[in-house]
């Protein structure tokens, strides 16, 4: 069996359905009369963002991200519609987590994260969210995310480096990962072995020190969002995978 084979048959095991019985369908079916309970007439709309709508999930990776979007006429603030959010999960016994963008609820087996988001106008995608980390807003375009990765070519070196990511129990935001396996691969083609390849020497020699910033935004620095101490275990992480002998010391 050749790398390339070895690493499609892992993602063919990992594909994730997204029909109209899909996990993220039965999740959002359950949350949305709680969230229109809680929204009321400034729900504009409830729909899946994040690896499920970009292509980048994982069948064993079991996060699911709903995007809330909210009337630009909704009064309350940023701070106050997130906080009130996770009261009304609480309230409903969902056990919620408070993330940085997001609230974190465990619904029928799976972990999924609430992103409630005030649109900044009736006519763009453009939206405003509470960054709870700082105590402070950033402006976000969620249809962007979706575009810019989806159509990046990248989605199954992305999917691999997740695996890999969470075999390896590494604190690495999905997004900001995503835009990482992007900028290692602009411009280079090649097998998804040597892809790969590719991207943990990217995360070996550049990833640590490179500044990654919101394609939606470039007040928005992705790469924030670690630690330079989180970057550093990266790092080290790559150069292991480097020095592997087999592709099953890898991922798998």
């Amino acid at each position: 069996m050749t790398a390339d084979e070895y690493l499609q048959g892992i993602l063919n095991r990992e594909a994730v359905d997204t029909g109209p019985n899909s996990p993220v369908r039965k999740v959002q079916s359950q949350l949305h009369p709680i969230i229109q309970e809680w929204a009321g007439v400034y729900l504009s709309n409830i729909s899946p963002s994040g690896s499920f709508a970009k292509g980048t999930a994982n069948r064993s990776g079991t996060d699911i991200d709903l995007f809330i979007s909210l009337s630009q006429h909704t009064p309350e603030t940023l701070k106050d519609i997130y906080n009130k959010l996770f009261d009304k999960m609480s309230e409903r016994g969902y056990n919620p987590k408070r993330q940085n963008v997001s609230i974190n609820v465990p619904v029928i087996g799976y972990s999924v994260d609430l992103v409630p988001a005030k649109r900044q106008d009736g006519y763009s995608q453009d939206h405003s969210l509470y960054r709870r980390k700082i105590d402070t807003w950033t402006k976000t375009n969620v249809s962007n995310h979706i575009n810019y990765v989806s159509q990046s070519g990248c989605t199954q070196e992305i999917r691999v480096i997740k695996l890999w990511r969470n075999q390896k129990g590494l604190d690495f935001t999905s997004f900001y990962l995503e835009l990482t396996v992007i900028n290692a691969l602009v411009g280079k083609g090649g097998t998804l072995s040597t892809n790969i390849w590719k991207v943990f020497h990217y995360l070996r020699d550049i990833f640590p020190t490179a500044r990654v910033i919101d394609p939606a935004n470039t007040n928005n620095v992705i790469s924030d969002d670690l630690t330079a101490t989180e970057r550093a275990r990266v790092k080290a992480a790559a150069q292991q995978a480097l020095a592997a002998t087999d592709w099953g010391e890898i991922v798998e």
